[in-house]
């Protein structure tokens, strides 16, 4: 059974942001060019849920967080099985603080 990617609201909240960023410093076709690969990218753990490497970050955590990176974000998600689904939680920009990857 294929699972689905879901985005919560914190992480559809950092894309919002991203674009806006981006709209402001570059242009629109910039930013939807950038919030487009995100989204592709997320995609790809619909077909392999595993595929992204463990977040030792949130190793204390009691899921067992996951990332992708796509040029300069982590899109961190895990697996849910009791809803059945994959949960996108956070788009983490690796220029920050990496302890600020714990505000999920």
């Amino acid at each position: 059974m294929a699972l689905t990617a879901y985005w919560t609201q914190f992480a559809e909240d950092k894309l919002e942001d991203v674009f806006s960023y981006y709209c402001k410093k570059a242009s629109e076709k910039v930013a939807l060019r950038l919030v487009d690969g995100i989204i592709a990218k997320s995609l790809e753990v619909e077909k392999n849920p595993l595929i992204g490497q463990k977040e030792l970050l949130l190793g204390d955590r009691l899921q067992e967080f996951r990332y992708l990176v796509f040029k300069n974000y982590k899109i961190i998600y895990f697996v849910n099985r009791d809803k059945q689904r994959i949960e996108v939680v956070n788009l983490f920009d690796c220029r920050q603080n990496p302890e600020k990857v714990n505000e999920i």
